[in-house]
């Protein structure tokens, strides 16, 4: 049989690139993508940039428990194989938000668009449930519309404060912790109890000028592939006679 162009091994046309996190997440290397090399006016870092890859919260700072939150990031930029990220979007799993639904309470949603200090403007969806009170005998916990209204009207407000006082980095960082969803559920006690109060969503409606100088202090040294692993292991010795 001949061989013809459809035989070659398309995979042979193609180089593997690293896909790097920024330094507000544990592990810095991701994993891989694929990309054909560069042909005359076909450059690859073209191919790569504007690619969004997805990652779990428990594989970025290496925790199972966090593994419900997933982050989206945007390729920004390639030096060298390492494909530098910036945050593209935040969510969380449908089966962790399912299992916080439950019967005899009620459901606050609420959503705002804000802008950062660095140009991103975001639109956060937060999520709250009502809790029983201390001694409470009743066995709903319905919330009044008043007073689902001045619930709504704390999250608009704490959201809208944290997420304009800071950077897009300081945002990700509040949302590791989930500081956002402790801070409404302090703020809405004297209204009425919650519990399970996430900023569930994320998303960048409008992305600012990618500022590459940022981007790198953002993901500081590109030597650190990742930790070394240590191991007690030796060889042994070669005997004379056996």
């Amino acid at each position: 049989m001949a061989v013809g162009k459809n035989n070659v091994d398309p995979f042979s046309r193609k180089e593997w690139y690293d896909i790097r996190a920024p330094t507000v997440f544990t592990s810095r290397v991701i994993g891989k993508t694929l990309v054909n090399r560069t042909q005359g006016t076909k450059n690859s870092v073209d191919f790569l940039k504007g690619r969004v890859v997805e990652a779990s919260l428990g594989d970025l700072n290496q925790n199972e428990e966090l593994s419900y939150r997933k982050f989206k990031l945007r390729v920004d930029e390639v030096v060298g194989r390492n494909c530098l990220t910036s945050f593209h979007s935040m969510s969380i799993t449908t089966d962790k938000l399912r299992s916080l639904v439950k019967k005899w309470q009620s459901l606050v949603e609420a959503h705002v668009d804000v802008k950062t200090t660095d140009g991103y403007l975001v639109r956060l969806f937060a999520i709250g449930f009502t809790k029983r009170r201390q001694n409470q005998v009743k066995k709903t916990t319905y919330a009044q519309t008043a007073q689902l209204t001045a619930i709504r009207k704390k999250m608009f407000e704490i959201m809208t404060r944290v997420a304009s006082e800071g950077s897009i980095k300081n945002l990700v960082e509040k949302f590791i912790p989930e500081a956002i969803g402790l801070e409404i559920e302090k703020a809405c006690q004297g209204i009425y109890p919650l519990q399970n109060v996430f900023v569930h969503k994320c998303k960048v409606v409008k992305f600012p000028r990618v500022d590459s100088q940022k981007l790198m202090e953002s993901h500081g040294s590109l030597e650190d592939a990742g930790s070394k692993i240590k191991s007690d292991f030796k060889e042994p010795e070669i005997q004379a006679e056996v």
